[in-house]
């Protein structure tokens, strides 16, 4: 039974999963429930995630109760476990705020927390990231995870976000990252869509980043900590919270 359900998940197209996800998510979460694998955002455990990506699906990485992936789980462990977030007062902004945070952080009493997106229903401030409305020096903490792959001058993008943080704020600058490439890919000319996401990932990511990233961020003024987590965790835990191995968190510090 459990290999004809991931059968069927996996032949759902991916928006269309994703949808039946915020809908269906009470219910999914109930008819998933188990011991295998636990969400440690909010911990509760499943025996199996639901399968997530473009093109070939990854198993095991959305959790039917958060909705988060590998890379928010991980994210969240680290600012829970290695800093005060989640205990002593910031002024938060966060990008493209994702389901998996939004109202947990909403609702922290010690956050001042903005959310901003050019799109996104969840954000408080409609804003260019490339031409921030905030004056210099503002916030404690910039969230803005797989955002820079879409923007096409993300040097901008990044000196902006130098601007608005505090002298010895810290901003978490998650992208997708093929680390086994020492520079970074773009090329503009390729315009059909399908090739794009073949390429890239996605249509709309306009690179594929590589170690380049993040002394590029260097560049800007950060100083940057390439914070690979999953090395921090039980290897046993790793698996039970479906990480991605290997992943690095760009901490970044002004």
């Amino acid at each position: 039974m459990k290999k004809l359900f991931k059968l069927i998940l996996n032949t759902i197209p991916r928006p269309l999963l994703i949808r039946m996800s915020y809908v269906a998510r009470p219910v999914l979460a109930f008819a998933l429930k188990g011991t295998t694998f636990t969400d440690p955002i909010d911990g509760k455990s499943f025996k199996m995630f639901l399968p997530y990506g473009y093109g070939t699906q990854r198993n095991n990485v959305l959790s039917p109760s958060t909705l988060s992936l590998e890379r928010h789980r991980l994210l969240w462990l680290y600012l829970n476990k290695e800093t005060d977030f989640f205990t002593f007062p910031k002024k938060v902004l966060h990008f493209a705020p994702e389901q998996a945070f939004y109202k947990l952080f909403r609702n922290q009493k010690n956050l001042d927390y903005t959310t901003t997106d050019l799109f996104s229903p969840l954000a408080d401030v409609k804003a260019d990231i490339c031409n921030l409305p905030f004056e210099d020096n503002q916030y404690d903490v910039i969230l803005c995870n797989h955002v820079l792959e879409h923007i096409p001058n993300d040097t901008k993008a990044m000196q902006e976000l130098y601007r608005v943080l505090k002298p010895g704020g810290m901003a978490i600058l998650q992208i997708p990252q093929d680390l086994s490439r020492v520079t970074t890919f773009a090329d503009d000319t390729i315009k059909d869509q399908k090739e794009r996401a073949k390429i890239f990932g996605q249509y709309d990511h306009v690179r594929i980043y590589g170690r380049d990233y993040f002394d590029k961020l260097r560049s800007i003024g950060f100083k940057v900590i390439e914070e690979e987590y999953t090395t921090k965790i039980a290897p046993e835990l790793v698996e039970k919270y479906c990480l991605a191995k290997g992943e690095i968190i760009p901490v970044c510090f002004k």
